[in-house]
Order: structure tokens, then C-alpha cells, then sequence
């Protein structure tokens, strides 16, 4: 998908924060995969789980720089935050979303070793901040949080299932998070949505068609935090990657950590080393 620019108009509007938009699921809603009822488990049992190094490092250059979408013009700096994630679940009722959003999130704070995420019944104490909306009120939900005029063309460009966005600091270190998910969809859906659009909002927010086995390739639907996007997070909060750091300087640092996500990976997944 194509990096948007927006007019310096707009971003003085709204400056610092990055958008998020996912089509993976409004174009694999029509998918005979889909049709037939995806099983989660399955998926898990099948998905390819041997990564060169030059394969896990491609894949972390390619999401962890640029974006898909954004309002303040295109920054090839590494995004992140450098304090707890706290997670606020906004707007509907239903418990078993709710329910599902906790395991999303626990699923990722048990797999990425060096982040501190959890879930907060205070929305004074979050920042990051879940709203769940019906599918008919998604339109509505981004025009509140992003102006008419924005809306629309998040909308004619996007087109989204589900949203998510940040604002950063001058250190390009993530401030705050907001995470817009549907709940009247299939469980796997949702899920798919929710893991995808929450692990945008920590940093590795650019989509590519170029990478088969990442959640963020708009052609391919997981449901789960599979293993090659652990490997990508777990690079992304190794307390040696730095907020603001450029491609250089990564690629500097890559050598020394990978060996040490490698084994982290391994261990919380019970793979061989």
C-alpha cells in the first residue's frame, strides 16, 4: 500500500501522529479460506517457523521503517515507546470482546520479552486506548477522533476494517495509542484485526506485500501472534533499539541482538535452538 502525504496544513492540525489503516480484512472477508471458517489452531500447527537471519532482518527493516499511512510526513525513523503500554477498552459492552482483547494482550506481553504491556480498568492510567465500535458506526467513530474532512479520506484511501494510530514525541518515542476495532465480525476477524492493529500501534506500523509471513502484508490473515512477527517485535523493544535510531544505525546493532531474540523466540515457543 502507498505512503500518503498530507498538506502541511494538516499536519500542523494534527501534528506528530501516524495512521494506521488494515485492508487485509475487507479484502480476505471474500476469501474461500475464510468461507470455509479458518481454524486458528491449525494455522498455528502449519506456519512456517524457520527464519534465516537475512529473512528476519529483511522483515524488520521493511515494517519497523516508513509507514502505511500517515499525517506527518514520511519519517525512516524506528518508532516505539520507551515506557509501559497501558491498554483502556472503550465502548461496547460485549464481554466477549472484551475477554478476547485481554488474551490479545497478555498473548503479547508474555512473547515480547523487553515490553510492558498490560491491561488498565482506568482510562487515566492508559495510553493506549481500545475502542470497540459496530461495524456501521466504524465511519462515524474515525470522523470523531480525526475531523470530517480527514475521515473521508481515510476512508476513499483505506477503506479499513479496523484502525489504529499513534502520536509520537520529538524523539519519535510513541506517546500515545488509539486502536479502533469492529466487534460484529467472525472471531477470527476480530482477532486477526486485533493483533494486527495493536502491534502497529507499538512501532511497526508500514504494510508490505513483499514479506509472506508477517501479519503486516494486507494478503495474508493470521488470527495469532505467529513467529515471524515475534522475532520483528522482540528486535523492536531489545533495549539496544533506540526511538529515532535510522537504518544505519540498526543495522550497526542487528548482529549483537539477534542471537539473543533468537533464543527468546525459541524458548516462549518451545522451539528447538
Amino acid at each position: 500500500m502507498s505512503v500518503m502525504e498530507t498538506s502541511s496544513a494538516i499536519r500542523r492540525l494534527i501534528p506528530g501522529i501516524v495512521l494506521l489503516g488494515s485492508l487485509t480484512l475487507s479484502t480476505t472477508l471474500w476469501s474461500p479460506t475464510l468461507a470455509e471458517g479458518p481454524n486458528i489452531s491449525a494455522r498455528q500447527r502449519n506456519e512456517k517457523k524457520a527464519f534465516t537471519d537475512s529473512q528476519i532482518i529483511d522483515g524488520f527493516m521493511k515494517t519497523a521503517f516508513g509507514a502505511e499511512y500517515h499525517l506527518a510526513g514520511r519519517v525512516d525513523r524506528i518508532r516505539k515507546y520507551h515506557m509501559p503500554v497501558r491498554v483502556f477498552i472503550n465502548g461496547s459492552t460485549r464481554a466477549d470482546r472484551q475477554k478476547q482483547i485481554g488474551k490479545v494482550v497478555g498473548d503479547i506481553a508474555r512473547r515480547v520479552q523487553h515490553l510492558d504491556i498490560a491491561i488498565t480498568p482506568r482510562r487515566d492510567d492508559a495510553n493506549t486506548i481500545i475502542t470497540l465500535v459496530r461495524d456501521r458506526d466504524l465511519q462515524k467513530t474515525i470522523t470523531s477522533f480525526y475531523g470530517a474532512e480527514k475521515a473521508k479520506e481515510i476512508h476513499d484511501t483505506l477503506d479499513p476494517q479496523c484502525l489504529s494510530g499513534f502520536r509520537k514525541n520529538d524523539n519519535y518515542e510513541i506517546q500515545h495509542s488509539d486502536v479502533i476495532l469492529t466487534v460484529d465480525n467472525s472471531d477470527f476477524v476480530f482477532l486477526d484485526c486485533a493483533y494486527e492493529e495493536l502491534l502497529q500501534s507499538l512501532g511497526p506500523i508500514n504494510d508490505t506485500d513483499s514479506v509472506p509471513w508477517t501479519m503486516f502484508n494486507d494478503d495474508v490473515s493470521m488470527g495469532f501472534f505467529d513467529i515471524y512477527d515475534q522475532y520483528i517485535m522482540n528486535i523492536l523493544y531489545d533495549p539496544r533499539i533506540k526511538a529515532g535510531m535510522t537504518v544505519d544505525e540498526v543495522r550497526e546493532v542487528l548482529p549483537a541482538l539477534l542471537p539473543d531474540v533468537r533464543a527468546w523466540v525459541a524458548k516462549v515457543n518451545n522451539l528447538p535452538r
